[in-house]
């Protein structure tokens, strides 16, 4: 029965083991467990390669002992234990030292020869990689079970994600002891025996078995293609689901008016839009018209045009007597799109009548507006008087209303979480439509397009006039002479009359994050890109950079601005507007430049500390340059040593200049996140076997499969199992995003 997977792990295993799962690994009760999978699976002949072991991480290694020695302390009381073990014979490869204080089993078991499992966290002590008191099993007791040895050879270990207080092993010995104690053929089945029988997949029951104690590693194998699908399978019925139940709601139809503002606005262009913006032009035209709402991702290369196209839906909208809103994630992006929407919009951008062709009303809200603008705003908004409301996060407070908001329009989706798209969109009588925008798509945004939550238009053609970017690796520790050349190279563009960006991935001497930066810090240095002993140097900072700067040589009498996110916003809207008339030849910034900042002079951006920063946000920032019919060109400044992993990502920027070849690059290095939350640094996944590059082929069969039986069976009434298994693994909070995004 399904009530067995809510059974407490202490009824099963027993009070001290269950402690020890929901303390170390938060598993507490029987399904939990059940799908708890091992991570990969060892051979008994495979040895763990020492050399590859990240420092300051807890690891599970195979390893032979190949001398053990014992001696009493010198400084206290009691016998030391020293044991070296190699994943060679007889120490021909790597080497590493394991102690263990008052340990007379390990003095009586770890003898030359033995292979063993051992588990506990990497150090370093005189430069070499040790464990201290770890945690260990002998492979050979396995043999005490009865199994011949022909058996035993053939049996794979399973390695689990593990902590070293709770080791590999004794989670597997506690999955064994549940699958003794679980009617595990009572279990539903989520998969339909038609698509088990379609497969060739085990059923539920005999791949929790061969999953957890396989036989064989053709068992494993099996099992885990089985709940691959499974997995799959359970989110693309989930997507489709909400994706049928989200067409049939009601949203403001707002079909295309003829003479109205988006004809005289067309009239108007200085240029002739490109096929690409034409074909997506029509596409949300006619999604616009519909009655119920459009809910689609525009992605498109930095300067492809999104925002004109978003303009253009959101003037159908104004023009049949509705409202758009234009939600920026940063305070100097949101003015930008304000002043360039009233820009674009020229005569049409005006005091008005809402609907009428002689013009709209264009506000903009933030949170530090002085109390009259923002009133103005507010009142512009609620009474229908603005038919375009351009802003921040402001725009999700209680206290803004609109009198019939039609559209939403998200500029770069990925930062902002889908709870607050969604708070913005319920300021809305019907569900208004729509439309996420993004210049690079990053994991997350790659991932949700393939499971096809979102509708997917794309934008590849550059318009006329955008110049091409030079992206350079400038290795500091090889070349410690292009440090000055840099400044030297940025003096060149100065005297040219020209304008520089240098970005810092942090503000202050103590190198706090600018707030909205993706930092990698944790994924590149948790693992191993670290050495032993070696620690994360502090992140170049804006205010140790200007002041650098004003000491350069090459640099003298050059005007330097500042523009970082604890500025107040008069602040930041001056530095933009000294940088943009030209009144500030270089602008020393964090990330806040990395959207949307459009300075045609600019032609050199110098990034420092590039490796700490994504693939995206690579993109994304040199995207500021070269944006007036000058060439452009990026220095991605790094002090890593040549080969380190965080340089592949410098060198995959350096590669190639098209956002979607990097986007998935930056997916294949980062993995996807967390597919169906928050988290979207890649760190952490909902996922537990499924992985979107890997896996695509077993997603767009799963699609097709959920699809159909949505189809058939839009309730799932059919389909219990199915159900319940979307209730189980989303739960609810992750049913709503699915829900609302």
């Amino acid at each position: 029965m399904a009530a067995q997977r809510d059974l407490d792990l202490s009824r099963l295993l027993g009070g001290a083991s269950a402690k020890k799962l929901k303390d170390h690994l938060g598993l507490a009760t029987a399904g939990e467990l059940l799908d708890y999978f091992p991570r990969r699976y060892a051979e008994r002949g495979e040895l763990t390669r020492i050399a590859e072991l990240p420092i300051d991480t807890d690891v599970t290694l195979l390893a032979r002992v190949v001398k053990a020695t014992s001696r009493t302390m010198t400084t206290r009381k009691g016998r030391i234990t020293e044991v070296v073990v190699s994943d060679g014979i007889d120490g021909a490869l790597e080497t590493m030292s394991l102690t263990f204080f008052n340990s007379f089993a390990a003095a009586k078991q770890l003898t030359p020869g033995t292979v063993a499992m051992f588990s506990g966290r990497v150090g370093a002590y005189r430069g070499r990689l040790q464990l201290t008191n770890p945690d260990y099993v002998l492979l050979d007791d396995d043999a005490a079970d009865g199994a011949s040895a022909e058996e035993l050879a053939n049996k794979p270990i399973p390695v689990y994600p593990a902590t070293a207080k709770l080791p590999s092993w004794k989670v597997a010995q506690s999955a064994a002891t549940l699958l003794g104690q679980l009617d595990l053929a009572s279990l539903p089945d989520p998969l339909p025996s038609a698509l088990r029988g379609k497969y060739r997949l085990p059923g539920l029951s005999d791949a929790y078995r061969m999953i957890h104690t396989p036989a064989t590693a053709q068992e494993w194998a099996v099992a885990r293609r089985r709940f691959q699908y499974e997995e799959a399978l359970v989110l693309q019925t989930a997507l489709a689901r909400r994706k049928a139940q989200h067409a049939q709601l009601p949203s403001r139809p707002s079909p295309a008016r003829r003479g109205g503002l988006l004809d005289a606005f067309d009239a108007q262009l200085p240029f002739t839009l490109t096929e690409g913006q034409r074909e997506v032009g029509e596409t949300l035209a006619a999604e616009l018209a519909l009655n119920h709402p459009m809910n689609r991702l525009l992605q498109g290369e930095v300067g492809s045009g999104k925002t004109v196209v978003a303009l253009r839906a959101m003037l159908q909208v104004v023009d049949d007597g509705g409202q758009a809103a234009l939600l920026a994630p940063t305070e100097v992006l949101a003015g930008q799109h304000y002043e360039s929407i009233r820009r674009s919009l020229g005569k049409l951008a005006r005091e008005g009548i809402l609907g009428a062709a002689d013009g709209v009303e264009v506000v903009l809200l933030t949170g530090s507006q002085s109390s009259g603008e923002r009133n103005r705003s507010l009142l512009a908004a609620a009474s229908g008087g603005a038919g375009i409301v351009v802003g921040t996060h402001a725009l999700l407070s209680e206290n803004v209303q609109f009198a019939d908001l039609g559209l939403v329009v998200v500029d770069e989706q990925h930062r902002f979480g889908v709870e607050q798209r969604d708070a913005l969109r319920a300021k809305s009588l019907a569900t208004p439509h729509l439309l996420v925008m993004t210049a690079t798509p990053i994991p997350r945004t790659v991932a949700m397009t393939v499971f096809g939550d979102l509708e997917t238009s794309t934008l590849r053609e550059l318009p006329a006039g955008r110049s091409p970017i030079a992206t350079h690796v400038v290795g500091l520790l090889e070349n410690p002479a292009w440090g000055r050349r840099i400044w030297a190279r940025a003096r060149e563009e100065v005297d040219a009359g020209r304008q520089v960006y240098v970005v810092c991935p942090a503000i202050g001497e103590s190198g706090e994050d600018e707030g909205d930066l993706e930092s990698l810090d944790e994924a590149t240095w948790g693992g191993t890109a670290l050495g032993p002993g070696e620690a994360r140097k502090p992140a170049v900072s804006v205010g140790a950079t200007v002041a650098q700067l004003a000491e350069e040589p090459a640099l003298a009498g050059s005007s330097i601005g500042v523009l970082h996110g604890r500025l107040a916003g008069p602040e930041k809207t001056a530095a933009m507007e000294d940088f943009a008339s030209g009144a500030t030849d270089l602008l020393v910034a964090t990330t806040v430049v990395e959207v949307g900042v459009d300075v045609p002079n600019a032609t050199l951006m110098v990034i420092l500390d590039a490796d700490r920063f994504g693939i995206a946000q690579l993109h994304q920032l040199r995207g500021r340059v070269g944006r007036g019919g000058y060439p452009g060109t990026c220095l991605l400044v790094t002090s890593l040593e040549p080969g380190h992993p965080s340089r592949a990502r410098l060198e995959a920027v350096a590669a190639s200049t098209d956002g979607f070849v990097l986007a998935q690059k930056d997916l294949e290095q980062r993995r996807e996140g967390d597919i169906l939350g928050a988290t979207q640094s890649g760190r952490r996944s909902t996922l537990r076997l499924l992985r979107v590059l890997r896996d695509a082929e077993v997603i767009e069969r799963a699609r097709a499969d959920a699809l159909e039986i949505v189809a058939d069976d839009p309730g799932l009434e059919r389909h219990g199992a199915l159900r319940a298994a979307i209730d189980a693994y989303l739960e609810p909070e992750k049913e709503v995003f699915l829900e609302r995004g």
